[in-house]
């Protein structure tokens, strides 16, 4: 075994174990994805992820993921996310590869995912981001926007509205933080009852968001180690 792959499987271990923890101290019986953030690391580590069990994978910056996704030989096992800021002109490029969308924050971006998603013949999984810091430093829509932002993602043929998005704010406990994020997801469910998805937590407060209801947690240092000496 690579000294890398012995040190993925390593580190996977230890975050599965505080997946874990952390499920069984909110009284969860449900399940969590655990969504690798390989941004600035290689496709090889990428693919000894793939080997090692992990199924989904999130970059943030589309030059990177266009080229590392083509390059993967173990595509065909991975969910890709794209969870960084998007403009609207990278749409179409991040339409061709992505399998879900979490950082949908603006209707310009909604019609453009749509019209993108439409062009490579498939329906791309949406979900609407949630900006939680007043300061906007961490993007995402406001939340007294977030339901007509919802609505709209739904009624678009080429999108699946999936849930909401957000990330810790700066300068707060997250956990008052994630709380407001489900109870906004509560209610975009009432009205969108398969946006099921809740998407928060790192590697710094994974415990958090689980125990505030998060589906899908973004993680990456915690698994891949730094990221400074692989830029």
């Amino acid at each position: 075994m690579s000294d890398r792959r012995a040190e993925l499987e390593a580190r996977l271990a230890t975050v599965r174990q505080r997946v874990a923890a952390a499920l069984e101290a909110a009284g969860r019986t449900d399940g969590v994805t655990l969504v690798a953030v390989t941004k600035f690391f290689p496709a090889s580590d990428v693919d000894l992820l793939a080997e090692l069990g992990v199924t989904d994978i999130g970059e943030n910056r589309d030059q990177e993921a266009a080229a590392k996704v083509a390059e993967l030989a173990h595509r065909d096992r991975l969910t890709v996310h794209f969870i960084g800021q998007l403009q609207t002109n990278k749409a179409g490029s991040v339409a061709g590869y992505a399998d879900v969308v979490h950082s949908l924050d603006r209707a310009k971006l909604a019609r453009a995912l749509d019209r993108a998603a439409e062009r490579e013949g498939r329906v791309l999984d949406v979900l609407v981001q949630v900006g939680l810091d007043t300061a906007g430093g961490r993007g995402g829509a406001a939340p007294e926007e977030v339901p007509a932002l919802a609505d709209l993602a739904a009624d678009l043929p080429h999108l699946r509205l999936r849930g909401l998005m957000a990330v810790a704010p700066l300068g707060e406990p997250p956990r008052p933080a994630f709380a407001r994020l489900r109870s906004l997801a509560e209610r975009v469910r009432a009205d969108h009852r398969d946006a099921t998805w809740l998407s928060a937590g790192m590697s710094a407060d994974l415990e958090d968001a689980v125990a505030e209801g998060a589906t899908h947690l973004r993680v990456g240092s915690a698994i891949l180690g730094s990221r400074e000496s692989h830029r």
